[in-house]
């Protein structure tokens, strides 16, 4: 296998795992949000920032990414 085939497989990698994780962490977190929300409708604010944060992993992943296709040759 070529170094350009196992690069792009590590992004893949990346980005897959990172979306995997956050799929995961914001079931959870919605889950409870709802909940929340239920009980305490001023939480609604405090409760989308929680769940826009796990969102982050996606973005570390698509950077790391982009940094092996294009930074790593």
């Amino acid at each position: 296998m070529s170094e350009l085939g196992l690069i792009t497989i590590g992004a893949g990698l990346a980005i897959g795992l990172g979306a995997l994780g956050t799929g995961i962490a914001q079931a959870k977190i919605g889950a409870a949000a709802v909940a929340a929300i239920l009980e305490k409708k001023e939480l609604l604010g405090i409760m989308l920032i929680l769940l826009v944060i796990p969102e982050t992993l996606v973005i570390f992943g698509f950077t790391v990414a982009i940094l092996m296709l294009f930074g790593l040759k």
